[in-house]
């Protein structure tokens, strides 16, 4: 039985547009990202999965402990579900949101992301003569630096690059009532984020030595930014890493954990990676309307496009029956999703197609829930963030 030919028996009886899990594959890729991570405990990325019971499911894996939010809405959401170990990932202006985390009696509350003074006076307005010290992360910039800082390669993220001006605001922490420091942060998206084996080999080539160069400066300066930290502090918590570099963020001695969730689903985007090669697990089902010419069959919907650079590698990618591609034109539509390749001859009207989004979470803002796949056939429905009211961002 081939691949698709398992989806189709499994998935007879359900009318797409529809998506779906495999928790085998989802399984294989929890796995892999502790095997990558060498012991390392792994903090699982909500926004990349965006369910909570599939949140559930990957910290009950061996090596996951914990999760990083995206929005403090988020984060008092899960709290009140009993989730534990909470780490919000983005600095937060939800002044309510801080007065209501302020009032929780937890002895280990969530702990915020700062960068600046500029958050700890946001913080302290919101949430003035508050009873327990609200925990915050120190967030720093991780920006590869060439020609003496004239070129940046790396997210737009946090202001703080050297280990001054993070020993500065940890000073600031410590000596501010109401405060007590958790950890420092830093996320190389450069590394993380950018698969290291694009289409084209020479810009492949040069992903590579960018990405070399930036990880040897990383270790460098985050080991720097660390010990200036602990100079105030003794924080416990050094988070880094994504998927995408756990094994060269593992190698960091500094670094005590790595927040890992898109390579639980393995997007259309983790295919551009050497280094590891993840079973696609989340999926999404659209049925085939249309026929407007021979060798090209229609889609109904579509159009799901990540965030990130306007370009192709955004745009969903047709996995199954193989031999399909988007037209160059058209790509992936709001309505409607034409299809080429020597594979979409056989289609028909009522024929389905299982497609991959470009990045792992946002598929969940597209759909109310996810079918669960065990083996032959589907064990379970269950609500994405989206299902069940939810829309943080």
């Amino acid at each position: 039985m081939t691949a698709y030919e398992r989806l189709e028996a499994a998935l007879a009886g359900v009318e797409p547009p529809f998506a779906v899990v495999d928790l085998d594959a989802f399984g294989h890729n929890a796995d892999d990202l502790m095997r990558r991570a060498r012991g390392k405990p792994l903090r699982v990325a909500t926004k990349s999965v965006r369910c909570r019971t599939l949140l559930r499911r990957a910290l009950a894996s061996p090596g996951f402990r914990g999760a990083m939010t995206f929005t403090l809405r988020e984060t008092l959401w899960l709290h009140g579900d009993g989730f534990e170990d909470l780490l919000v990932g983005y600095p937060t202006t939800d002044r309510a949101a801080i007065a209501e985390l302020a009032q929780l009696e937890d002895e280990r509350p969530p702990a915020l992301m700062i960068d600046s003074t500029d958050h700890l006076d946001l913080i302290d307005a919101a949430a003035p003569g508050r009873r327990r010290p609200l925990r915050v992360c120190i967030e720093f910039d991780t920006s590869l630096e060439l020609g003496r800082g004239r070129v940046r390669i790396g997210p737009r993220r946090s202001p703080l690059r050297t280990p001054d001006e993070a020993r500065a605001l940890a000073r600031a922490v410590v000596e501010r009532p109401g405060f007590e420091l958790a950890g420092v942060m830093g996320y190389e998206g450069h590394v993380a984020g950018v698969g290291d084996s694009p289409p084209n080999p020479l810009l492949g080539a040069g992903v590579r030595a960018m990405q070399r160069a930036a990880v040897a400066q990383l270790a460098a300066r985050r080991a720097a930014v660390v010990a200036a930290v602990r100079e105030v502090a003794d924080v416990p918590l050094v988070n880094g890493g994504g998927s995408g570099s756990i094994d060269t963020t593992a190698a960091e001695p500094v670094v005590t954990e790595i927040t890992a969730g898109s390579g639980l689903f393995a997007p259309a985007l983790f295919d551009r990676y050497r280094s590891f090669v993840p079973r696609p697990a989340a999926l999404f089902c659209l049925p085939v309307v249309r026929r407007p010419a021979a060798g090209v069959a229609t889609l109904l919907g579509g159009g799901y496009v990540a965030s990130g650079p306007a370009g192709r590698d955004r745009l969903p990618v047709p996995h199954l029956p193989p031999g399909l591609k988007l037209t160059a034109l058209e790509g992936a539509g709001e309505v409607q999703t034409p299809l080429t390749g020597p594979g979409a001859g056989a289609l028909r009207p009522g024929d389905r197609v299982y497609v991959r989004h470009a990045k792992a979470g946002e598929l969940c803002e597209r759909f109310n829930s996810l079918l669960l796949l065990a083996g032959d056939r589907v064990v379970d429905e269950v609500p994405t963030y989206r299902g069940e009211g939810k829309a943080f961002l």
